[in-house]
């Protein structure tokens, strides 16, 4: 189940002590809501759900999970997304303010280049075959090669809307080969058409001196081909109605660059692209679209393809 209007963690968040903080939401995310009219609205929520804390409903989730979906920055300040495997209890609440984490480094992820002492991350805990998913974002403290802490900054949850059920197992280590390249060739094309499914980074420089940089990842999901390519290159991409936090579109409003992560969940390959975004809010592209409220037009810059990099795969016929 989703979170998003649940009430089992009635402690106040900063947002809500006494002399009203500054809105959770920055300038991005305000303008998008604002054009919508939602605001006012989205203003009162946001001071509700978007927490400075991990509630204990997310405290027992996120042991659960074999899996993980990260958000980093490169030194180059390029954005990647990353799917990683472990065994439950990967991520593990040690107290409602910091995630710690195990995971061995990969140098073949560009993601990784991110995971430093005090690099900025985001991470989306999800369950494919419940379709629940809760996001966090925060700071690194590295302990080793292997684990690190997540100082939370934002912690929420969010409905499951566009996702995909799929029954996942682990897999025994396959990696193959890793490809890179610019401009896109048929394999990465075709492996973008099968798609229904990838996840997203993006993130603003704060200028607020108490939250910096703060990083995001999310999931888009729907059907298969749902993600088309123009001429030029570009993923053309539907923006479908959600809950309106903008958490993504708002971050890309003021920073426009972005990663994409799509994993072919049938035999682990993952294909990560970084590159510029466009927000497209209407005209004649958007409806063309059906269902999309406006479009996202993705350039990459840089890709990468790693051949059986997911350890986990489809069981069954895949469906929850």
């Amino acid at each position: 189940m989703s979170d998003y209007s649940d009430t089992t963690d009635t402690r106040p968040t900063t947002t809500e002590m006494p002399g009203r903080a500054p809105s959770p939401w920055h300038a991005g995310e305000v303008r998008l809501q604002e054009i919508l009219g939602v605001d006012a609205r989205m203003e009162e929520v946001g001071r509700k759900v978007l927490r400075d804390h991990i509630i204990e409903q997310h405290r027992l989730f996120y042991p659960q999970l074999p899996f993980a979906v990260l958000g980093t920055v490169d030194g180059d300040g390029n954005p990647w997304a990353t799917l990683r495997a472990n065994q439950p209890g990967f991520l593990f609440a040690s107290d409602p303010h910091h995630l710690s984490v195990t995971l061995p480094r990969v140098e073949t992820d560009p993601a990784d280049a991110g995971m430093n002492d005090g690099d900025a991350i985001g991470l989306l805990g999800i369950e494919l075959h419940t379709r629940r998913r809760n996001r966090l974002n925060g700071t690194i403290s590295r302990r080793n090669e292997t684990s690190f802490d997540i100082k939370v900054g934002h912690s929420f949850g969010n409905c499951p809307k566009y996702i995909h059920p799929r029954n996942l197992v682990a897999a025994p280590d396959a990696q193959g080969t890793s490809q890179s390249g610019i401009a896109l060739t048929n394999d990465v094309r075709d492996f973008i058409a099968r798609s229904d499914t990838f996840f997203i980074a993006s993130y603003v420089d704060n200028p607020a001196p108490d939250r910096g940089r703060e990083v995001d990842v999310s999931h888009r999901g729907g059907p298969p081909g749902f993600v088309m390519i123009d001429d030029q290159g570009a993923l053309i991409i539907p923006d479908y109605a959600g809950n309106r936090f903008f958490n993504t579109l708002g971050n890309l409003l003021i920073n426009p660059l972005a990663g994409l992560v799509f994993v072919d969940f049938t035999n682990g390959d993952m294909l990560q692209l970084t590159g510029t975004a466009e927000i497209i809010m209407g005209g004649a592209m958007v409806s063309q679209v059906s269902g999309a409220e406006r479009l996202l037009s993705f350039s990459p810059s840089r890709w990468v393809l790693r051949q059986g990099a997911f350890p986990m795969r489809i069981t069954g016929n895949g469906e929850g």
